[in-house]
């Protein structure tokens, strides 16, 4: 076998194990979620556990205290959130009949005045009534499907809790063997390869803790931005509306976008003026002037890389494909993956495909790093 012949059979090899492994990824999705949280909050706690080894500290000692301290900081921010969120959402939940009210009697008639449709009498519950008369029997049949769902959602909520309880356990575990599954992997590597995998590896490792170190800081920083901004204007679900824009946010331009239409209907439904539609709007802005020129320059940095589209595509195609788990995974592949692709334009830069033919005497890579133009075939005669 000669030596394209081997190369080319060295890459269907890997190909078939990336397609086994993807296949096994897409079978085992609902059980590898705690998993992979739990890997992710180990490797954000293995260089504070290094540290504290190189401090004089055994590596199971180091390990307990910097799972006491996550431990710690989540119970906390649990203390003071949950409270908070509850009396939000019974509040929203008390303010639902005005929502209701506004939507019927202010939103939808000025969407038929510009429109000239007729949406009320679609909403006429008289009509909602009539409507499922005439269609008992298929509501029947969706409400016995509902009720399926409903009791094999009470199984997927058992699987959930143990879920919940699998991840201190499994992060206690990847924090204390962290480095010994690096070097296991590492000693996998052919090598031949040692000196590039090494490379990708540590480039991948600084634009994940971009992303999940400074990425998380920038929501966390945004929601309270948005949440005190919406409460100093005055509305009744503010710190709801400020959190959640700040969680979707990782999402380019959906978090200030959803909060911008939560605000401003919260600020319609409870003020009816322009004025604090305004202010809900003057919020936002503010917050996105200080994301793109303090929170992301400092905290994250260019080190991802990733247009907005590709990081839209990204969640989406990651949720289809491996549910919860995808979304879970799809930015840090996704970074993962534009690194490798700023390797392959930086060999197929410096290759002969791209590069053409070289002058005699010249090597193909002191030709294209001293960026030298590629003489015609005339410039070569004369």
């Amino acid at each position: 076998m000669d030596l394209h012949a081997a190369t080319l059979a060295r890459r269907w090899q890997w190909a078939l194990i990336a397609a086994i492994a993807g296949v096994l990824v897409f079978l085992l999705a609902p059980i590898l979620t705690p998993f992979v949280i739990a890997a992710m909050l180990g490797w954000l706690g293995d260089p504070t556990v290094d540290r504290l080894e190189r401090r004089g500290w055994s590596r199971t000692t180091a390990v307990v205290i910097v799972f006491c301290l996550m431990t710690m900081l989540l119970l906390i921010a649990l203390v003071l959130l949950v409270p908070m969120i509850e009396r939000q959402l019974v509040t929203l939940m008390e303010s639902l009949p005005t929502y209701r009210d506004w939507f019927i009697g202010t939103a939808l008639p000025w969407v038929e005045r510009r429109t000239g449709l007729e949406l009320a009498s679609w909403l006429d519950p008289d009509r909602i009534v009539q409507l499922i008369r005439e269609h008992w029997e298929r509501a029947g049949g969706i409400a016995t499907t509902m009720l399926g769902y409903l009791s094999a959602s009470g199984f997927a909520l058992i699987a959930w809790v143990a879920n919940i309880v699998l991840i201190p356990v499994l992060t206690f575990y990847f924090l204390r063997d962290w480095d010994l599954l690096v070097e296991r992997f590492a000693a996998l590597v052919p090598r031949d390869h040692i000196a590039t995998v090494t490379r990708l590896a540590k480039e991948s490792d600084v634009v994940l803790g971009a992303f999940l170190r400074g990425q998380f800081s920038v929501m966390l920083a945004l929601g309270v931005l948005y949440a005190l901004g919406l409460w100093a204007v005055g509305l009744n679900v503010g710190l709801l509306i400020g959190f959640i824009a700040g969680i979707v946010s990782f999402v380019p331009y959906l978090g200030p976008a959803t909060g911008v239409v939560m605000g401003v209907i919260a600020a319609m439904v409870q003020f009816g003026d322009w004025k604090h539609v305004a202010l809900v709007l003057g919020v936002f802005g503010v917050g996105q002037v200080i994301e793109s020129y303090v929170l992301t320059p400092r905290l994250v940095g260019n080190r991802i890389g990733l247009h907005p589209v590709a990081v839209i595509f990204a969640i989406m195609a990651g949720g289809q494909l491996f549910g919860f788990l995808g979304v879970l995974l799809a930015l840090p592949v996704a970074a993962v993956v534009n690194v490798l692709l700023r390797y392959a334009h930086e060999r197929y830069t410096r290759s002969r495909l791209y590069a053409g033919e070289a002058p005699p005497g010249i090597e193909l890579d002191a030709y294209v790093d001293a960026g030298i133009e590629r003489p015609t075939p005339d410039d070569d005669h004369a």
